[in-house]
């Protein structure tokens, strides 16, 4: 059976997610604290791990760093509030499979894991099979071009490089769709139908770099208990795509300079070169170039790799594209939920015209699956976007901007706010509070009871 863990200092949240997943044919175990979840990764072996991105004792991006050392493999799904967005889609850069946000809606939830872990399947499989090409879910979806200057150019940047094997740098945002480019290149490439393997080397610890690249063999060092394949190996012929290469170090930097100079491989413990026909794909959401001047990234190696370079400008700067891409997700949640639901709405449009989108691409693809969700009727109305997107008012815009209603002592902070207004101002303040509910009424000036009735009112699940 496959095991989730779910760490989040809220009971309530913790107590809730394990039936419901339980129910679902998951076996859950908890974890209220940091400390706590590391000492169960110690002992078990996950399938998946949800992960709140507030913890008492140590960040998400902190935890989901000692996590990829323990079990460099599992899928971890942040959980977050949509005022941390911005911040949560920065935990990719360590390796994060995905994020979900509060209010938790069960199916949301169960398609984000279900998508999480058949993504790592297919991957694995990759690493079993070293004579199969990888089946990434990324291929199950066509490459969508946009309309903008931008996205034109990336389009013939694209059918220009394929045909060659130069190597190709490419740049962007988190969240930009630098992994759909690089599969876009491999597919349009002499290499189609060959082996495209991706390498997220944001979510490796430096001592596993060498084994998930080069491979080993038996007995090479602790827990190396049968050869293994390499993703060069596993990538021959094909394509390789190391994702996040600013973040190798230095050490493994020479290591793969000398491999792209011999185009030879050597497995760890082994005696014996490998020779091997790679093209490499690298991409990254920091400036490579002043990484160089820093000195934490080498010059030689850089130019090695930067044979060409496609940069991929945020969604926030193409806004004619963002209704192509925003059909392209409603489309895939509609087919994963059951639903026809349509985006015709006008002020809708309009809102996710002008957001700002600072999780680009992932971003948007979770807001319309989450407003397919809780969608009613056949359209996607305002009700079902987030209020930082529909509403432009800064006491709303994010949780800083509540602070003022926080020092309202005279009266009741609910009576100063009505309808959806009412509904937002409960959801700041549960972020506020870390989703604590008793704080959260201590805050809002109303019994618990009072809090529990307008939460099932106002249909925010937690």
């Amino acid at each position: 059976m496959e095991r989730i863990l779910v760490i989040d200092d809220d009971q309530d949240i913790c107590s809730l997610l394990s039936r419901f997943l339980s129910k679902n044919g998951y076996e859950v175990d908890t974890a209220s604290s940091g400390a706590d979840a590391l000492k169960l990764l110690r002992t078990k072996s996950y399938t998946l791990v949800l992960c709140d991105y507030h913890l008492s004792d140590m960040s998400g991006a902190d935890l989901l760093q000692r996590i990829k050392i323990l079990q460099p493999a599992v899928p971890v799904i942040i959980i977050t509030g949509y005022s941390d967005v911005r911040t949560a889609v920065q935990t990719f850069k360590y390796g994060a499979s995905d994020y979900v946000v509060k209010p938790l809606l069960p199916d949301e939830i169960l398609i984000t894991i279900r998508e999480a872990i058949n993504k790592s399947n297919s991957k694995g499989q990759a690493y079993k099979e070293a004579s199969e090409p990888r089946r990434s879910s990324l291929r199950e979806d066509r490459f969508i071009v946009g309309t903008s200057p931008q996205a034109e150019t990336v389009e013939r940047y694209i059918n220009l490089i394929a045909p060659s094997d130069m190597s190709v740098i490419i740049t962007g945002d988190t969240g930009t769709g630098k992994e759909y480019v690089a599969v876009a290149i491999h597919e349009r490439s002499k290499r189609a139908g060959k082996p495209f393997v991706a390498i997220d080397c944001g979510a490796l610890s430096e001592e596993l770099v060498g084994s998930e690249l080069f491979g080993h063999v038996k007995g090479s060092f602790t827990g190396a208990f049968t050869d293994k394949a390499g993703s060069f190996e596993i990538a021959n012929t094909g394509t390789l795509f190391l994702d996040e290469i600013g973040n190798l170090s230095y050490e493994n930097q020479a290591k793969l300079l000398r491999v792209l100079q011999e185009r030879k491989i050597r497995r760890i413990g082994s005696t014996r070169d490998i020779d091997i026909d790679v093209r490499i794909i690298t991409a990254t959401n920091e400036d490579l170039l002043s990484i160089v001047k820093a000195g934490r990234f080498r010059e030689d190696l850089y130019h090695r790799l930067n044979e060409f370079k496609i940069e991929l400008s945020p969604l926030r700067e193409r806004k004619g594209d963002i209704m192509i891409f925003a059909e392209h997700f409603l489309k895939k949640a509609n087919a994963a939920l059951g639903k026809d639901v349509k985006l015709t709405n006008k002020e809708v449009i309009e809102k996710l015209k002008n957001y700002a989108w600072y999780g680009n691409l992932r971003e948007l693809n979770n807001v319309i699956k989450r407003a397919v969700l809780l969608s009613p009727g056949s359209e996607i109305t305002l009700e079902s976007l987030p209020y930082e997107i529909i509403s432009p008012e800064p006491e709303f815009a994010d949780t800083s901007g509540t602070d003022h209603l926080f020092e309202m002592s005279h009266h009741n902070l609910l009576k100063s706010v009505s309808g959806r207004a009412e509904r937002q101002a409960i959801i700041s303040t549960l972020e506020k509070t870390g989703f604590n509910k008793t704080k959260a009424a201590e805050l809002l000036k109303i019994d618990r009871k009072t809090l529990y009735n307008k939460l099932k009112a106002y249909e925010i699940n937690l």
